[in-house]
């Protein structure tokens, strides 16, 4: 896949419900990015929210697979794009079944980006275990793949056995979907390594790495001491081709942005590697989100080389 500037959707925004939730606003929208070059278009996971979070700041988020879908619908080349699920919230096979038969009906325009997650609250409403998630990020992961076969598989996982099942149609995409691993961390550095296809990192501010638990990244020296320890651990466990890059947050376009200030900040993160960068849209209003897309498009993703 050519380098890829991905826009998260501002579905989540639930008020005004006229602006952004209805699916007149999905086609817009979705239709508009398309046209304005954008390469794909990421939503989050967030099913059970605390009430403690959201009114400090947090956000509503729609269910991941039907808002994708609905993008889909619209579309016919956006690649569609979960950043991120929280992949213990669901029983794999689940998680395998709705990313085939999303990238089969979308003509495999499908990734798969998921995190371990960070709320407890949620957790707990969800009935899964908060401090074994990391280790059921690494059981789900090798559950999807071997779902995504096709082929009848046997797994004995935490709580769950499979023996003898089988998923089909298996994803257009082959293997599977691209894996796009959340996380600054070391942990999830070694497991883009040793399971993802991508390790997606985000920029954030300091307050919002401290909630969700991981580690700053934010300057250069940040990314490339990063970098060092990924292709260490590539060389560790014998990897030879190292996961590619995906850098989250990578601005705020709002309106007055700098277009030369975005083309120099997505030339710096290509000169280390990334394969794809995500930037987020400022506006509550679709009309001005959409002209800032449009904006964007004419003036930083059409100098983009």
């Amino acid at each position: 896949m050519a380098f890829s500037v991905s826009v998260t959707l501002p579905f989540d925004q639930i008020e005004p419900a006229e602006e952004f939730g209805t699916m007149d606003a999905v086609r817009e929208v979705a239709q508009c990015l398309e046209q304005s070059g954008f390469t794909t278009g990421t939503v989050t996971d967030h099913p059970a929210p605390s009430s403690r979070w959201l009114d400090g700041g947090g956000h509503y988020a729609q269910d991941p697979f039907v808002m994708l879908s609905l993008v889909a619908s619209v579309t016919t080349k956006l690649r569609l794009q979960t950043s991120i699920i929280v992949l213990p919230y669901r029983n794999p096979f689940v998680t395998a079944r709705a990313a085939s038969t999303l990238d089969v009906y979308s003509n495999g325009r499908f990734a798969l980006g998921v995190g371990a997650g960070y709320m407890k609250a949620e957790y707990k409403a969800l009935g899964v275990d908060f401090d074994n998630r990391n280790a059921l990020m690494d059981e789900y992961i090798r559950a999807m793949k071997l779902a995504w076969t096709g082929e009848d598989f046997t797994f004995e996982g935490t709580g769950y056995t499979a023996l003898g099942n089988r998923i089909r149609p298996t994803p257009i995409q082959k293997p599977h979907p691209p894996i796009l691993i959340g996380g600054n961390s070391r942990l999830a550095i070694r497991r883009a390594v040793e399971l993802g296809d991508y390790w997606a990192p985000f920029f954030a501010p300091e307050a919002v790495l401290s909630m969700a638990r991981t580690a700053s990244i934010s300057q250069d020296e940040d990314v490339d001491a990063a970098l060092v320890y990924l292709n260490a651990h590539c060389e560790k466990v014998g990897r030879e081709v190292p996961p590619k890059l995906y850098f989250a947050g990578s601005g705020l376009i709002e309106p007055g942005f700098n277009a030369q200030e975005f083309v120099d900040r997505i030339g710096g993160l290509r000169a280390k590697g990334a394969s794809a960068v995500g930037v987020n849209i400022s506006a509550t209003e679709r009309s001005l989100w959409c002209d800032l897309a449009r904006d964007f498009g004419a003036n930083v993703l059409a100098k983009l080389d």
